[in-house]
């Protein structure tokens, strides 16, 4: 099974950026689906970004389509989220997750391998 390890996270002003990364343990990590969730205090950890095994495929949540982008390097095992135009309500620990291929890539109970999770706050 695979082996997930988050940095990245930190604080930042709104309208800043910030880059998470997930290191993956195995070989194999590019045969799974991966994707990146949240949790803010109070709140269910929902799905933010996923992209398929195969790398054709991604989906975004309408909350940070056209600021937030999903990437892969399987050569390197990582994941990644580049995270634009960052607000305040994007506070949250975020979590990076694997999901076996021959499931749906964007259903997110399909996940079932988590990283610890990394603080991103973002100020007003």
């Amino acid at each position: 099974q695979v082996l997930l390890v988050e940095s990245g996270g930190g604080l930042v002003q709104a309208g800043g950026s910030l880059r998470l990364s997930c290191a993956a343990s195995a070989r194999t990590f590019s045969l799974y689906h991966v994707a990146w969730f949240r949790q803010a205090p109070g709140k269910e950890r929902e799905l933010v970004a996923s992209l398929s095994w195969s790398g054709g495929t991604t989906y975004y949540a309408d909350s940070v389509k056209g600021r937030f982008t999903i990437s892969r390097d399987n050569g390197e095992n990582t994941l990644y989220l580049l995270m634009d135009s960052l607000k305040p309500e994007d506070t949250a620990v975020y979590y990076c997750s694997a999901a076996a291929r021959s499931l749906t890539f964007n259903t997110p109970s399909n996940y079932d391998v988590w990283g610890q999770g990394t603080q991103v706050t973002v100020s007003s």
